[in-house]
C-alpha cells in the first residue's frame, strides 16, 4: 500500500536461529543494524541468537517490539561490560536444558522455596515454613503488555544508551532466556527452562514481559501487578523462590510515597514494594 515502506528479506544471519534454519518467504518490518549471529562457545556451538554491533537502535528495538508476534523474533535488550562479555564471546549453553512446557511453575517455585527460601534467613512471615497454599490470582485490571515494555526499554535505554545491544531470538519473550542459552542463573537451577516456565505463568497471571538481561539479572516489565497486600505476599513468596539471593537489593524502599528502612530479609517488606509496581527486577550471583 501506499505510504508504507516494503517488508526487509530475512538477513541470512537469523535463518539459522528458525526450525530447520530455513527462513525463506520470512520478512522483518525494518532493516536491522549492522549485527551477528551468536553460537553457544559449548556443545555442538549451537545457534543462539543475533547480536547488534552496537548499542541497541531505540526506534529499530521498538518497532521490532510491536511486530514481534509477525516476525517470530523477540527484541531484548543485552547488557554487556567493558570487554563484550557474556554475550558476544559466545558465552552461553544449551547443555542440560530441557523445554519450559516440561515443567509445572508451582512444582517448581515450592521445589525452590524449601531447597533456598527456608533454610535460609527471610522472615517468611505470613507463611513461615509452608509453601502458600494456592498462588496469588491473576490480577483482573488488564493493560497493553506491549505498552509496558515500551515503556521499560525506554527507560533503561535514555538511562544508559551505551551500556544495550539489540538481541533477537526466535521465541517468545518467557521464552527467550531458555532459547538464549543465559547461564547465569547456573547456581539456582542447572536447567534454564525451569526459570521459563514461571515466567509463562507470569506472563498470563501478571502481563510480565523479558525486556533485559543484563549479567545476572533479569529485567521485567509488568502490565498487571498485585494491586492488593494479600496478593502481594504470595507474589513476594514466588519471588523470593525465584531468586533468594538478591530479591531485595536494597536497605530502602518506596512504600505509600515514603522512604522507609528494610532489612533486605523480610518477606512482608518486600511485599508492600510490588504492589502496583510496574518492574521486575531479579539478580542472580
Amino acid at each position: 500500500m501506499d505510504g508504507f515502506p516494503p517488508p526487509y528479506s530475512l538477513p541470512w544471519d537469523l535463518h539459522p536461529l528458525l526450525p530447520g534454519g530455513d527462513g525463506t518467504g520470512r520478512t522483518l518490518p525494518v532493516a536491522l543494524q549492522p549485527g551477528r549471529l551468536v553460537v553457544s562457545d559449548k556443545g555442538a556451538g549451537e545457534p543462539a541468537f543475533w547480536l547488534s554491533d552496537g548499542p541497541a537502535d531505540y526506534f529499530l528495538w521498538k518497532r521490532l517490539l510491536a511486530e514481534h508476534e509477525q516476525t517470530g523474533f523477540w527484541p531484548l535488550l543485552l547488557g554487556l561490560d567493558g570487554e563484550g562479555d557474556p554475550w558476544a564471546t559466545g558465552e552461553v549453553s544449551f547443555e542440560g536444558v530441557t523445554s519450559p512446557a516440561d515443567h509445572d511453575p508451582e512444582a517448581v517455585l515450592q521445589e525452590w522455596w524449601y531447597r533456598y527460601v527456608v533454610p535460609g534467613p527471610v522472615d517468611t512471615a505470613p507463611f513461615g515454613a509452608h509453601w502458600p497454599a494456592g498462588r496469588a490470582p491473576a490480577t483482573l485490571q488488564r493493560s497493553d503488555p506491549g505498552r509496558h515494555a515500551e515503556t521499560f526499554g525506554a527507560t533503561l535505554l535514555y538511562d544508559d544508551p551505551s551500556r544495550w545491544r539489540l538481541g533477537l531470538v526466535a521465541a517468545s519473550s518467557a521464552d527467550s532466556v531458555a532459547a538464549i542459552g543465559w547461564r547465569e542463573v547456573a547456581n539456582h537451577t542447572t536447567d534454564i527452562a525451569e526459570i521459563s516456565a514461571v515466567l509463562r505463568d507470569w506472563e498470563r497471571r501478571y502481563g510480565t514481559r523479558v525486556v533485559a538481561i543484563d549479567d545476572g539479572s533479569l529485567h521485567l516489565s509488568v502490565s498487571a501487578p498485585p494491586g492488593k497486600r494479600d496478593e502481594a505476599l504470595r507474589v513476594a513468596a514466588e519471588h523470593y523462590a525465584f531468586c533468594p539471593e538478591d530479591t531485595w537489593s536494597t536497605t530502602v524502599a518506596l512504600i505509600n510515597n515514603e522512604i522507609v528502612p528494610c532489612s533486605g530479609t523480610v518477606l512482608a517488606e518486600y511485599a508492600e514494594t510490588l504492589i502496583n509496581n510496574k518492574f521486575w527486577i531479579f539478580h542472580w550471583y
